[in-house]
């Protein structure tokens, strides 16, 4: 199969949503549709005791949440889908960030009974900026929610975005009976069922059928064809070009837990998404159609397999073709590198894989060569645009409470904050580390990780600083006279970077008054230009 072929058959996406809307359950029914696993377990079901596929961390199964990007991959319909499953906790946004850099589409789940919540709207904020084509999958329509078309209006007014429903209800709570395909035209009557797909499918091509009301009775039938009717007359017939600019979301409601709707939104996100696309970089946009292989890493994670201490990269295959044993340029370190076991995944299964093309994530073994945004490619230099990086908003100092094992605390807060879920500052003399993060969760997931991932004991002491400031200054001495004065609040990241970690925002505004020379900046990556 021809390069091309391959570029054609990929699709890649992210699923996202607000905290408990049911992304990891979509997840897995959509890996049941693949036949890349034979049953689901409700993430939260005390019945059905296998934890989700996909959440396979220790603390995840114990919490019933997902904290870290799973990647699985699974073919249906001729087609090779890689799904990227991202953390819904705000506390892990930021590594849901990095991973909107390296999918080409999103489906956006929303809870039918919450509607709109915070997170969602920051996540498609991210989503908008990047043009990102996003398919919304209104979950839990088996619940007693809101009305779909209050739904629908909320989603654009909230999201900012138009929306197309392509599939529409049934009736929902305890009398939700299925959804009408919109877009195809026809009906799916589902038996409702958590851990397997359906063998009977009941499919009616026409709505005006007199079929319709033997399966589902008068009144739903007819509220059933009024509702199709008003969305034909309200909403924009569908443009997927509309659709693929980010302009335009298609809408599709079901119940993930119970296979209502999922093959709806399936088999037609198989159509429209797009296929793998390129990457703009600091010199250049690079096609995914070119020949020499260009990928990045967008996350790092420690101890995927707690046994055997791996530490893997998972790069974003941007161009070419990446194949097994063969040299790549690693751009940042001007070094190259070959991999003879880079891996694909599925959750933490994982298979050593030959050759990976446009649209594959592929887990690098690491030995501490790589961080988030690190290049590989053929011999050219340049960077990728646009990967995040945010400042943190909580600062906590690194307690060791058991000396015996200040080594394996060492080692163990510097591979967990490689990871990009907080970072590590150290400040001198005495050699004090601080830990920054977006929320408090990530301080209780770094502590049981070390401990049981590292067997370091450790407690986090909240310390008084609100931003963490990077600087850079023209002028060198005044920049050393600034970290001079201001000793006690300055500290070292883990790339030996100055940064300034302020009390509050009026020492902060403060200091870039009374320094105008020095430039304070909120991100980590302040010398990557950002878009």
């Amino acid at each position: 199969m021809s390069q091309l072929d391959e570029l054609q058959k990929r699709k890649t996406f992210g699923i996202i949503s607000h905290p408990d809307a049911g992304k990891t359950t979509l997840t897995e029914k959509l890996l049941l549709f693949g036949g890349a696993i034979q049953s689901a377990g409700a993430v939260k079901s005390n019945k059905i005791k296998k934890t989700a596929t996909s959440d396979f961390m220790e603390i995840e199964k114990q919490r019933g949440i997902s904290v870290a990007t799973s990647v699985m991959s699974f073919e249906y319909l001729g087609k090779l889908i890689n799904i990227l499953d991202t953390p819904g906790h705000k506390d892990f946004a930021e590594d849901t960030y990095r991973t909107l850099t390296a999918v080409d589409s999103v489906i956006m789940v929303v809870d039918s009974v919450k509607g709109v919540e915070a997170q969602t709207r920051r996540l498609m904020e991210v989503c908008a900026m990047r043009k990102t084509p996003v398919i919304v999958f209104i979950n839990k329509m088996d619940r007693e929610g809101r009305d779909p078309f209050d739904l629908l209006d909320e989603i654009e007014k909230e999201l900012k975005i138009r929306v197309r429903p392509l599939s529409f209800p049934i009736n929902r709570g305890s009398l939700f009976k299925g959804v009408y395909n919109l877009h195809k035209k026809y009906l799916n009557l589902f038996k409702p069922s958590t851990t397997k797909i359906a063998d009977e499918i009941m499919q009616i091509t026409d709505i005006h059928d007199p079929e319709l009301e033997k399966e589902i009775g008068e009144k739903d039938a007819a509220q059933l064809r009024e509702d199709a009717e008003t969305v034909e007359v309200v909403y924009d017939n569908f443009d997927i070009n509309e659709y693929l600019k980010g302009n335009l979301a298609p809408v599709f409601f079901g119940s993930a837990v119970n296979n209502f709707g999922v093959q709806e939104l399936l088999e037609t996100f198989i159509e429209i998404a797009p296929t793998p696309r390129g990457r703009e970089t600091d010199v250049r946009f690079v096609e995914p159609e070119e020949k020499k292989m260009t990928g990045f890493i967008f996350k790092i994670h420690a101890n995927l397999d707690p046994k055997h201490r791996d530490r893997i990269a998972f790069m974003r295959i941007v161009s070419g073709k990446f194949e097994r044993h063969t040299y790549y340029h690693h751009v940042r370190l001007d070094k190259n590198f070959r991999f003879s076991t880079p891996v694909t995944f599925m959750a933490q299964s994982k298979n050593i894989v030959d050759e990976a093309y446009p649209g594959d994530v592929v887990g690098l073994y690491d030995t501490g060569n790589f961080k988030i945004g690190d290049v590989l490619t053929e011999g050219e230099n340049f960077q990728i645009r646009g990967i995040p990086s945010f400042s943190p908003e909580i600062f906590k100092e690194l307690i060791n409470t058991d000396p015996m094992k200040s080594k394996q605390l060492e080692k163990g807060i510097a591979q967990l904050t490689d990871e990009g879920v907080a970072q590590l500052f150290t400040q001198q003399p005495g050699n004090r580390k601080y830990v920054g993060t977006v929320g408090e969760l990530q301080f209780e997931v770094i502590q049981y990780r070390l401990l049981h991932e590292y067997g370091a004991s450790c407690r986090f002491q909240p310390i008084n600083m609100t931003r963490a400031c990077w600087l850079r200054s023209e002028d060198e001495q005044k920049l050393q006279d600034f970290i001079r004065f201001k000793q006690t609040n300055i500290v070292q990241d883990k790339d030996g970077h100055m940064v300034y970690l302020a009390p509050s925002d009026w020492f902060l505004k403060m200091e870039r008054e009374n320094n105008p020379a020095i430039e304070f900046h909120f991100n980590s990556e302040f010398k990557t230009e950002m878009v």
